[in-house]
């Protein structure tokens, strides 16, 4: 490993949701001189700059400049910069290596490490399979569920064990450390982020890193319902543990929904290979609430409830979702940036399944027009709203006791809002009406 007292390091990518943020930190008590780029303004970085500014940082925002990365001895890149970024292509065509924050902790991490991924699911999976492990061993939960476990490496030792989530940018940049966890886990495969991958088949590939390196004395905890997921099992020299949300002895969940279950699920079939049995993971988890933006219930008013959902950015998970509830009471919001995945599915459940369907953003009018043409005799219609304000309005004009309120909108946030958490807590604010 390298060693950072005195090195010059790039944080490229500042952001503000924390991963960046906590390496920036890290190094700095590390020795190391770093300089933090990001091409946004500072205006809308600066809460992320607050929260560095006792520390000898040097900033440069509003823009990248190719020295920082061509000069500097180290690159932490954010793992949402894509790999074929003209920054990062100049600083490994400099011989300056790029890591992420992840990375850094995974390299000196003294804990046995499980790792999570998946299309969805993944983040509450990982916050189950926490919940479970803590029953009997000191437990950090962290990576891309948004607690950067960096600064942390001190209080960690052998004995504990480590959750991490684990995007596909995150696997696709492991994968030249040759590494894989000692117990994978994977939820469910389905199209996401081709854009930053290029095509199915190198998100696939991304994926297929949890299990790629792993030796025979290893574990892959694997969604059997689940093609894609079944396909990379083969990958792995681990022995193969399937799952399904039928596969065992069911869970009492707070969580509404089958693919609920199913994570339930997942996260025994990995606590289990660690020595919890049944009884302690039902207690650990009878009264978990779920995680913010899915399938969250945010508010109940006259007998109608209304479900946060805004982490459902492609139209498999505001299927799964929609298929929580019982046929003809969920008035569902979908729409959003339109990005490039098939929605004729996802529109065929809604006219088949849903009260109605709430239509908003750049997606709405052909969400819209695809329902209202379904030959379905007594299918669910469609409004086009436009945007969330005027969805909620038409939503409360409908809705009786019973129904369920579900914003699951099966697309991107980016036409109208800055990210899903953004979306979700309108509507939040919006059913609560304030």
């Amino acid at each position: 490993m390298l060693e950072l007292s005195g090195q010059h390091v790039t944080v490229a990518g500042l952001g503000r949701f924390g991963g960046q943020i906590a390496a920036a930190r890290w190094l700095v008590r590390q020795g190391a001189r770093v300089l933090v780029t990001d091409q946004a303004p500072p205006e809308k970085l600066a809460d992320s700059v607050k929260q560095l500014k006792d520390l000898r940082i040097e900033f440069r925002l509003g823009e990248h400049r190719v020295e920082d990365f061509t000069r500097a001895d180290l690159v932490v890149a954010s793992p949402a910069l894509p790999p074929h970024n003209p920054y990062l292509l100049a600083a490994r065509a400099a011989g300056v290596p790029v890591t992420l924050e992840i990375r850094l902790f995974i390299e000196r991490c003294p804990a046995t490490i499980v790792g999570v991924t998946g299309s969805k699911g993944k983040s509450t999976a990982s916050a189950l399979l926490g919940q479970m492990l803590q029953t009997r061993f000191h437990t950090w939960v962290g990576g891309n569920i948004g607690r950067p476990l960096l600064n942390e490496l001190e209080k960690i030792d052998k004995t504990h064990l480590v959750v991490l989530e684990l995007s596909s940018f995150m696997l696709d940049r492991l994968a030249d450390m040759e590494w894989s966890p000692h117990v994978s886990v994977i939820t469910l495969i389905a199209p996401d982020h081709l854009d930053w991958h290029g095509s199915m088949q190198a998100y696939v590939d991304a994926k297929a890193n949890i299990v790629r390196f792993q030796r025979p004395d290893d574990f892959a905890v694997i969604n059997a319902d689940d093609k894609l997921a079944v396909e990379i099992s083969h990958r792995t020299a681990a022995r193969v543990i399937h799952f399904s949300a039928t596969s065992g002895r069911q869970f009492e969940l707070v969580l509404p929904g089958r693919h609920n279950q199913a994570n339930a699920q997942a996260a025994f079939a990995a606590a289990q290979l660690l020595g919890v049995d049944w009884e302690s993971a039902q207690a650990a988890i009878r009264a978990f609430p779920g995680l913010p933006h899915r399938l969250q219930l945010v508010h109940e008013a006259a007998g109608v409830r209304y479900y946060d959902d805004s982490i459902a950015t492609i139209p498999e998970a505001a299927v799964a979702a929609l298929e929580s509830f019982p046929p003809r009471r969920v008035l569902q919001i979908v729409g959003g940036k339109d990005k490039g995945l098939p929605l004729t599915a996802m529109c065929n459940a809604l006219v088949e399944r849903a009260k109605t369907a709430l239509c908003i953003g750049a997606t709405g009018p052909m969400i819209a027009d695809r329902m209202t043409s379904s030959p379905h005799q007594g299918a669910a219609g469609a409004y086009q709203c436009g945007d969330l304000a005027t969805a909620m309005r038409v939503a409360r004009r409908i809705a009786v006791a019973g129904d369920v309120v579900l914003l699951s909108p099966g697309c991107a946030s980016y036409d109208q809002f800055t990210n899903f958490e953004e979306r979700g807590e309108t509507f939040a604010r919006l059913a609560r009406g304030a």
